[in-house]
């Protein structure tokens, strides 16, 4: 087995991951992500116990129990260029053996759900509702850099998608990444499905202007009339597609879900998005703490 050189995985002095400063007995095998570093406590303020808490830059770690489930709630900040650090490092906390270096001979699938937030890109999906992602698809550029296989249904969206908004003759060419079945099928009831939409950035790459003149200004119109078979575009945000993506090369079950503070075709924005992000907490740990 090939032993991974310390400028590739790096490990501090106390034996952690570097940027998440965690060693593998720290973190559980359920993780929910958040892009808000201040959302990490209103995660674990739910817990019945917390037994770890680490800080490094924007990642922040609580590590505790919620009933007999061990959960563990990781901030992630904002973009794909973080999710990068991220899923690497979940994986390499379990898949890694840090004492030689060496990938384990037997890997274990983590579940990785993120809870953040989201703009709707359908005129019937109101803010303040949740969404469940199906796919996440990414015209961010990130999965460009790995080798990747798309299965049958994949590859048609990608090949639906580019053809009928011409978006791969503007960008790097758009990703695809699926949910994870074994955890999608726990939330259903109570959430909006469809595919996201991962941009690189939160004003230009969403088609929001302000002072600066866009090279698509019909970007929203695009992507709320894309249509494969049943498919549609429900929502976009800054995340879902490198961890989808990722998720699936590294062997892990994903999971995005969004509460909907903005809907772009509405042009309305919730009243109270704290709330609604509380909501969604408290629903996704209680179909959390169901799943043996």
């Amino acid at each position: 087995m090939n032993k991974i050189a310390e400028s590739e995985l790096i490990i501090n002095s106390r034996g952690a991951v570097y940027h998440l400063d965690l060693k593998p007995a720290e973190l559980a095998s359920t993780i929910i992500t958040v892009g808000d570093p201040g959302r990490v406590e209103e995660v674990s303020k739910h817990f019945d116990s917390i037994e770890v808490t680490s800080s490094h830059r924007e990642f922040i770690t609580h590590t505790g129990y919620l009933g007999k489930k061990r959960i563990s709630v990781v901030s992630t900040g904002i973009g794909t260029d973080n999710i990068d650090i991220v899923m690497n490092e979940l994986d390499a906390l379990v898949n890694i053996d840090f004492a030689s270096r060496t990938v384990k001979p037997s890997l274990t699938p983590l579940t990785i759900i993120r809870v953040g937030t989201s703009g709707a890109l359908q005129a019937d999906i109101p803010v303040d509702s949740f969404v469940a992602s199906t796919h996440g698809l990414g015209i961010d550029n990130l999965l460009n850099f790995y080798r990747r296989e798309n299965n049958e249904e994949e590859i048609q969206l990608l090949q639906a998608f580019t053809t009928q908004t011409q978006m791969g003759n503007q960008l790097a060419a758009p990703y695809i990444g699926s949910a994870g079945p074994f955890i999608q099928k726990h939330f259903v009831e109570g959430f909006h499905h469809g595919i996201t939409v991962t941009c690189p950035g939160f004003y230009g790459p969403q088609g929001r202007v302000l002072r600066l003149g866009l090279t698509n200004a019909d970007l929203i119109d695009q992507l709320t009339e894309f249509r494969f078979g049943n498919h549609r575009i429900t929502n976009f945000e800054m995340e879902t597609s490198a961890i989808y993506a990722l998720g699936k090369l590294l062997g892990h079950h994903c999971l995005s879900l969004n509460a909907i503070v903005a809907n772009r075709v509405q042009k309305t924005f919730s009243k109270d998005g704290a709330a609604a992000v509380e909501n969604l907490i408290t629903k996704t740990l209680d179909i959390l703490a169901g799943i043996a």
